[in-house]
């Protein structure tokens, strides 16, 4: 059991940390708080600052444990010493004895489950596959590490920053247990804001249906971040709507930080800060008081949370958005295609129709990873609360700011919206004590963690287990892991690479336990380069087997380019090799070739390398105008120009397009001989020679990778020999 103390010891450290700088930037605030609703904001609102004190640190490269230290100390002692940590103010009438003993009784059966969960080894598969993986990363190297070979490390990772401060004395539980505080402060900010608005049941209730949601109890125990975001949104509402009541203008600067810290913790809440600013500029134009003052408060306030993120991402990968809208800010690290089919598939997990959403959101949770429960079949319901101006206000707030949602129709992107709906729907029947006390038991009945699984659809996320033993290290974290396939993979990985390998994977999760590096294929642009490389001895219609050729009279050109003149809709144009001719004679690669493409410049060389395996691709769908292109350094006479080009490309079109001494482009050929010219010898050595020459040692293989079949018969064939092997997973050693 002692090696639970440096897990609770980092969670607790870092809560008292948050709180502490929280309840420094509240102090002044008291009268308009009762004491308990400080305490709760003060957490979240500190969060926010202690994440942007981890973003200095972590560009300084000072996260160092002495550091950590220093800062937590110091937070928590001024605070003490200026009296900051004394929470005068208004208490609220306590609760009717029922719904007091209603309350206790579900939360303390609930955080039973709960708690043994979170401080258990972190075992869930985002948690180990890129939110913790990435803080193990920053932790080894004590602050940001430039990452160009991972699109999830150019989020925005604000609570990855609480749980950085936390893994650094606790690891993997401890930061799961920093998520699980959100979910605490959560219920309660949910309970107080039913006594704030003078109906206690009705926070009572709302409390609960928040707290049984079966999505939002097994994302709180892990190292995800949803409930986190729920909890600073809800804050956010929370003081917006003290601040309607009391106008104090000392207000407007937490409201502006948290709205910030909402995109900072995921983009998806983006919206945050116009809500903010909405809902404050239409209060003071119905006040009739000065509008600019307070925008500019909440916006520069915001700004101190966003912009770090948008500057780490521009420097980093050129795009201040990224992963997103890489046709906005084209850059070598994200291929379009990747962004576009990942939008696809969020857009629709799988889904036939989004008329299967709400069953599959609230009772099945197979294809949707969760659900919230068959109490939320009632929403509509909620709507009854629109008679009330609380009513109104909730189910505003759940509207702008889960609007997002059919960006990403997982269960989890629904988690922000839980509590407004779960208020929404108890003021909706307040006015029937009887009734809303009906739908708390009926609630509590079918979420709770020993019933849901008799409905939900198995394998479905969820609690399944109370791993007492595991939690408090009674069975070992090794052999409570090993029951995860990923985690026996990277656990064989981490005995056989010696450190500062690198391995190649098309995909792998439990990344955050592997202490070595591990690119995954669909991760960035040239992880992606390297899997199509690595399929292209299997695939055939990836092998350059078709050659495009123009014939032309001899003449000189500046440049040469081929053109895309058209090809069939969503097709991508690639090209194997780009030869130019002067008679029988190729022309060598002279390294004064300036070589460009539009689009993807950055892989244009791969078009003019020689080998087989590589070609450049466009990397979103083909239209008229993309070129590959060769500028001269001097004049330079050619009589015909090849393309050699995969069997995908059969239809497409293209023309040569040639710059004479003129200056002036003009067509030298737009109907190339078309050949066929099959590869008839095995590119399998060609392809692990270019991941050899782009730092690769290793390549692991699942067995449901494609060509699998193909590595475990011909290894010999590949230059592969077998380093280890886990369940069938294999890892090879390139020779």
């Amino acid at each position: 059991m002692m090696h639970v103390l440096p897990i609770l010891f980092g969670a607790l450290f870092t809560l008292a940390t948050a709180w502490s700088l929280g309840m420094l930037l509240l102090r002044n605030l008291a009268p308009s708080f009762d004491a308990w609703e400080r305490r709760l904001l003060a957490f979240i609102a500190g969060s926010a600052c202690l994440s942007e004190i981890m973003f200095a640190l972590s560009a300084a490269k000072l996260v160092h444990r002495g550091v950590l230290l220093a800062v937590g100390l110091a937070s928590i002692g001024y605070a003490a010493y200026s009296g900051a940590l004394r929470s005068p103010g208004k208490a609220f009438e306590p609760l009717g004895l029922l719904w007091r003993w209603v309350f206790i009784a579900v939360f303390a059966g609930l955080t039973w489950y709960a708690f043994f969960n979170a401080l258990a080894p972190e075992h869930s598969s985002d948690g180990m596959a890129y939110h913790l993986s990435e803080v193990s990363i920053y932790q080894h190297a004590h602050g940001f590490p430039r990452i160009t070979n991972d699109v999830y490390a150019n989020l925005s990772q604000g609570i990855e920053l609480l749980y950085l401060f936390a893994f650094d004395f606790g690891r993997h539980s401890a930061a799961a247990l920093v998520h699980y505080a959100f979910l605490i402060a959560l219920v309660f900010l949910v309970l107080s804001y039913g006594r704030r608005i003078g109906r206690p049941a009705v926070g009572v209730a709302g409390a609960i249906f928040t707290y049984t949601c079966p999505v939002v109890l097994r994302d709180a125990t892990t190292a995800y971040i949803d409930v986190a975001l729920a909890a600073v949104l809800f804050a956010l509402f929370y003081l917006l709507q003290v601040w309607d009541e009391s106008r104090d203008p000392k207000l407007i600067v937490p409201i502006g930080i948290l709205a910030g810290f909402g995109y900072a913790v995921k983009y998806t809440a983006f919206l945050a800060l116009p809500y903010a600013v909405g809902f404050v500029v239409w209060k003071l134009w119905r006040a009739r008081k000065p509008l600019l003052g307070p925008v500019l408060v909440i916006g520069l306030s915001a700004a101190v949370m966003i912009l770090p993120w948008m500057l780490k991402d521009w420097i980093e990968v050129a795009n201040p958005f990224a992963p997103l809208a890489n046709r906005v800010f084209p850059n070598p690290y994200a291929h379009i295609s990747w962004e576009d089919e990942w939008r696809s598939y969020l857009s629709t997990y799988g889904l036939h129709s989004r008329w299967q959403i709400p069953l599959e959101a609230t009772v099945k949770g197979g294809q949707l990873e969760g659900f919230l429960g068959p109490s939320f079949l009632l929403t509509p319901l909620a709507l009854l609360a629109l008679r009330f101006r609380e009513g109104r206000q909730l189910l505003l707030a759940g509207l702008v700011l889960g609007s997002t949602y059919f960006s990403n129709v997982g269960t989890r992107f629904l988690i922000p919206v839980v509590p407004f709906i779960s208020v929404a729907l108890a003021l909706a029947v307040a006015n029937l004590p009887w009734l809303l006390l009906a739908l708390v038991a009926a609630n509590v009945i079918t979420c709770w963690p020993a019933v849901y699984g008799r409905y939900c659809t198995p394998g479905a996320w969820q609690i399944y287990e109370l791993p007492v033993k595991a939690a408090l290290r009674l069975q070992s974290e090794d052999a409570y892991l090993s029951r995860d396939p990923d985690y026996n993979i990277v656990r064989m990985m981490g005995r056989v690479v010696p450190p500062g390998g690198r391995i190649f994977a098309i995909g792998q999760n439990g990344t955050s336990y592997l202490p070595r590096e591990l690119l995954i294929g669909y991760r960035s642009a040239a992880n992606e380069v390297m899997q199509d490389i690595l399929l292209t001895p299997l695939v055939r219609d990836y092998q350059p087997a078709l050659s495009l050729k123009f014939d032309f009279p001899a003449r000189e050109f500046r440049k040469l380019r081929v053109v895309q003149k058209g090809s069939e809709p969503e097709d991508q144009w690639s090209m194997a090799e780009l030869r130019i001719f002067e008679g029988p004679n190729e022309l060598p690669r002279d390294p004064g070739w300036r070589l460009t493409a539009h689009p993807n410049p950055w892989e244009v060389q791969m078009a003019f390398d020689n080998s087989p395996v590589t070609r450049w691709r466009s990397w979103q769908p083909a239209s008229p105008g993309m070129y590959v292109e060769v500028d001269f350094p001097r004049p330079q006479p050619a009589s015909s120009v090849t393309v050699e080009a995969s069997d995908e490309m059969v239809n497409t079109k293209i023309r040569l397009e040639g710059m004479g001494m003129d200056g002036q482009w003009s067509t030298v050929s737009d109907h190339p001989v078309i050949s066929a010219h099959p590869i008839l010898s095995s590119l399998r050595m060609a392809a692990i020679a270019e991941l050899k020459t782009r730092g690769i040692q290793y390549v692991l293989i699942h067995p449901g990778d494609f060509g699998a079949d193909d590595f475990l018969r011909y290894p010999a064939a590949w230059g592969l020999r077998l380093a280890g092997e886990e369940n069938g997973t294999r890892l090879y050693r390139i020779r």
